[in-house]
């Protein structure tokens, strides 16, 4: 424990920070493709950990919901 307070103060603040960032997108990210049933997205967001770059890629381009085709009578 006494080695957290020996890192430097932007090395503690950027940590903070990434946590900040991450966990918001992590969290929606994961809760859309678990209702999306999109096991391997769900495992691999949950295991690696990106910056959140891959929960933004995954939420605006993967988790639309695929739209119910209706059929047209004419």
């Amino acid at each position: 424990m006494d080695q957290l307070g020996s890192m430097p103060m932007w090395m503690t603040l950027f940590v903070v920070l990434s946590i900040a960032w991450t966990l918001p997108w992590k969290g929606v990210a994961l809760w859309k493709s678990a209702r999306n049933k999109h096991l391997a997205w769900f495992i691999v967001m949950l295991v690696v950990n990106t910056l959140a770059i891959l929960e933004i890629i995954y939420i605006f381009g993967f988790s639309k919901r695929k739209s119910e085709v209706k059929p047209t009578t004419g």
